[in-house]
């Protein structure tokens, strides 16, 4: 007989399954695709001010308006084009944020240039594998740590933008860099054994 009993999942997520499925198959899960991790630094910069949220319901516009995340189109981008990113309503109108995708884009391009992947460049922060937490209660879980800031610090100085220490905390919750779903939450475990499978340094 089938159970109807409700998974437990951490505190942050709602009952739509976009963001079910977002929590459920996505968050905290190891990432090392370099235009998914491009994507989800733009996204956690455009989500500045904002909830994640508002910015997930607006996901696929934003593939749609920014070429499926590639940086070597979006680092072209000129006035013409970050003029119809400004008129288009399926994304979060704001002329820095926007702007801020160009920059980050060429930032990623020489990166690569230098013959390091995007992606090898980041995960090197958390030494090639994911951390692995045990918070238990949603108060436990920290907002930034001593290596969003440093990863923060980096990410400014090859010139990238909205890359705050908040927001690079954001991001290594959501590429897996961290595992920081409750100890509790139906995921914490999957995504720690996922997590033995990814470690590259």
């Amino acid at each position: 007989m089938a159970s109807n009993k409700v998974p437990r999942r951490c505190h942050w997520v709602n009952d739509d399954p976009l963001y079910l499925a977002y929590h459920d198959d996505e968050w905290g899960v190891p990432l090392w695709d370099e235009r998914g991790l491009f994507e989800l630094i733009l996204l956690e910069g455009a989500q500045a001010g904002l909830s994640w949220y508002t910015v997930l319901k607006k996901r696929e516009n934003y593939r749609r308006a920014f070429d499926n995340f590639d940086p070597e189109k979006i680092a072209r981008y000129d006035a013409r084009k970050r003029k119809a990113l400004m008129s288009d309503a399926g994304i979060i109108r704001n002329r820095l944020k926007i702007e801020a995708a160009s920059v980050n884009a060429r930032a990623v391009l020489a990166i690569r240039d230098e013959g390091e992947s995007f992606a090898d460049y980041l995960w090197k922060h958390v030494g090639g594998g994911p951390k692995q937490n045990r918070w238990r209660r949603p108060e436990d879980v920290p907002v930034s740590s001593p290596t969003s800031d440093c990863m923060s610090r980096e990410l400014k100085r090859r010139g990238f933008k909205f890359v705050g220490s908040t927001i690079c905390y954001a991001f290594m919750q959501a590429s897996g860099m961290v595992n920081d779903h409750l100890v509790g939450c139906c995921r914490h475990a999957e995504v720690r054994r996922l997590a033995r499978k990814f470690s590259r340094i």
